[in-house]
Order: C-alpha cells, then structure tokens, then sequence
C-alpha cells in the first residue's frame, strides 16, 4: 500500500521518492533542488508551529514567511508528531519505500526517534540517506548544534571576508547553509548513481563546517605553500590586481582583469594607456606587489564617470566589468530575464514570485510545479495511501498527533 503513496512527476528525477525529515534552510534547499528535477518530495513538519522558517518574518506572504516560500516549492507536506508511536511508525513505512531520506537534526537525534541511518537501511537496504549537521557524524564537535554563521566563523572564511581597515564579516546569504544543501545533493546523485550499479544505497554525511572549509580552494592552497595566513581584501582578489569594486561617479562597477592581455586592455580604455607597459604594471605579479600605488591612479580615473559608462566602454573593450546591482536591478538585469530565473507561483495569497531553478537541462527542463505546502496540507493524502480510513485520521487529529 505505501507504493500507492508516491507520485511521478517526470523531469530528470522523475519518480525519485524523496523524504524530506529536515527544516530551516541547508536540508529544504536540498531537496527542493531535487523536487525541481522531478523527484517526489513529501516533507514532514511537526503539528505544532511546523517548520521553523514559516515564522521567519517579516516579509510575509498570507500566513508564512517568505524565508519558508524560499525553499520549500514542489513538495507535499505533512504534519506529524514523531514522538507518536503511531505516527512515528507511518513515517517509518514511508521511509522505507524512499529512495532517498534527508534530514538535519543533530546527530543521533534521528536514530532516537527510530529514523536513523542503521534503523531504515535495515528495512530499506536500497536508501540513499542523507543527514546535514553542523560538523559532521564524527568528531569532537559532533553533538553541538549547528548554525551557519559559526560555521562561516570557524572555517577562517569569515576572516577573509570584509574590508582589510574593517572586521570580519558574513556572506551577505547564509553560504554555509546553502554550501551544505549543494554537497548534500551532489552526495545524495552520486550515491544514487552507485546504487545503479551495486543495488544498495549508503549513508551521505554533510557538514556545514566541511563545506565552508571546501570553498577556502586556492585561499587554503595559498597558506599550504606559501604559510602567510591569509588577510580580507575586501571585494579585492589576493593574487589578482586589478580585480576588485572601484567606486565611480553614481555607483560601483566590479572589474575583472584577470590576466596581462586584459590588463593591457583595460588600461587604455580607461585612459591609463601609459601604465599599460610601465615596468611597475606590467605583468600581474607586478601589480600585485605595487597594488596601492596602482590603486589610486585607477580609483581617481573611474571616478569621472558613471559605472553604466564605464561598463559599456570596458565592454567594448572586452574587458569584464559590471555595476554592483541592488538586489531589484539584479532581477530587472535583461540577462536574468533572458534566463528565465524568476518564477511564480501560485498561493493562497496570491502569486508568489520565486528564483527559478539555475539547472538548465536539455531535454528534462526544471520546474516549478506547485507551492510550498501548507502545514500538513498533504497528511489526509499519504496517510490515506497508507491505508489509514478516514476515521482513524480523525482520531489521530483529535488527539493532536497530526495536523
């Protein structure tokens, strides 16, 4: 009877059965990327205030928070207390006709409510099940509760974050959080696709700390070889100059001379023509050494005109450079446009403007199918399709062990 639960969809993932146990932001991103791909998501909250972001506000959209709207489309959504025997064993036959499970509580959590990895590998020898934790399923740190911003302050990319004159700072979006979601749904379609080959599933173990240390890249490569531990240079590149914001006459524009050919570019289509080949300028390791000096000049230069002129100029001179956009002139951006990265959809409020999905595939486009559940929008559903009549679904609702 639980087969009868689970719905096709179609798309990349179609017919993929996902369970999602996992709330706030790293785990729903995860499995909304996989909902928007065609997987069947169902999502379970609890029956008291649901998942916590519905209250994240303002904004708010009708009665839930924008944060929640965010990440939660294309799924269904029950609402069920796992401290319920009962309940905590339907949720356990869904689990196990699951391809895939997702969850976020701190490690062991999920095996004290008989939802662990051991317990429903078990049963479901073929489960992909993926947990998303602060720090990960071992180690000193293992039990402590996991927060973005901590993780984002332990892994040194927040002291390379920021202004060098001024103090460390966060991503302007909570990076360790979507950094996790991201790992997690790469972990989950590589374990996937060795499940193609070997018919068993695995356990996909995803850190908000291990993800923020993976982005650290040529920064970490950097301290290895040369031991300097690294500084912030603001919107600056460490090894590239220039690469960074200048400020203009109306705004600031973002310039990427990445190599010398683009140096001897940029320079004469700002009118710096002459630094082009001054022996202080020109290669990159030189303008590295003699950053603020090359700083100034150009600073001065960008300052006599607007950042839409200069954008333009460098353009034509194939020199990458752009406006610092507010977050409204990023969706006006004809690119984005082009690219089709707003979606709407519908709601009880009205209709809810989202970003699309950035996946573009050929043949299996990504969709925005529905809204985010209400909380326990789906529960007379799967739990009907468990075999559940209607009167015992009344008799669990009347003693407040679903919603």
């Amino acid at each position: 009877m639980t087969d009868s639960v689970w719905l096709d969809h179609g798309g990349a993932l179609g017919g993929l059965r996902v369970l999602d146990l996992s709330r706030i932001l790293s785990g729903p991103f995860c499995t909304m990327t996989l909902a928007d791909l065609g997987a069947d998501v169902v999502k379970v909250e609890d029956t008291k205030g649901g998942d916590d972001t519905r209250a994240w506000g303002p904004p708010f959209h009708g009665e839930d928070a924008a944060y929640f709207l965010s990440v939660n489309r294309n799924k269904r959504g029950i609402a069920v207390d796992l401290k319920d025997p009962e309940c905590r064993a339907l949720v356990q036959r869904l689990a196990h006709t699951a391809d895939v499970v997702v969850e976020n509580f701190r490690p062991g959590t999920a095996a004290r409510l008989g939802l662990g990895y051991a317990e429903i590998s078990a049963a479901n020898p073929r489960v992909v099940y993926a947990s998303i934790s602060g720090y990960g399923q071992t180690g000193p740190f293992r039990d402590e509760p996991g927060y973005d911003a901590i993780a984002q302050a332990l892994s040194g990319v927040m002291s390379v974050t920021g202004e060098a004159d001024g103090p460390p700072v966060r991503f302007g979006v909570s990076g360790a959080d979507l950094a996790a979601g991201m790992w997690a749904t790469i972990g989950i379609l590589a374990a996937l696709r060795e499940r193609d080959r070997t018919g068993k599933g695995q356990w996909v173990d995803i850190s908000l700390l291990d993800g923020q240390i993976s982005w650290l890249t040529y920064v970490a490569t950097g301290y290895f070889t040369s031991g300097s531990v690294p500084q912030r240079y603001g919107s600056a590149h460490p090894t590239i100059v220039p690469y960074q914001a200048f400020p203009t006459g109306d705004g600031h524009l973002m310039v990427a001379a990445g190599n010398d050919n683009l140096w001897r570019r940029f320079a004469p289509a700002i009118g710096l023509g002459d630094l082009a080949e001054d022996p202080r300028f020109a290669t990159n390791p030189d303008r590295v050494r003699n950053r603020a000096e090359l700083l100034a000049l150009i600073e001065d230069k960008l300052a006599t005109r607007s950042a839409g002129e200069w954008s333009k100029l460098l353009s034509e001179a194939g020199v990458p450079a752009g406006r610092i956009n507010t977050v409204a002139e990023a969706f006006e951006h004809p690119q984005v446009l082009a690219r089709e990265l707003i979606a709407e959809v519908p709601h009880p409020a009205g209709p809810v403007r989202t970003v699309a999905s950035p996946i573009k595939l050929s043949a299996s486009r990504a969709a925005v199918r529905t809204p985010p559940p209400g909380q326990g929008e789906h529960t007379d559903q799967v739990l009907g399709a468990l075999g559940l009549d209607s009167g015992r679904r009344a008799g669990l609702r009347d003693r407040g062990a679903v919603r």
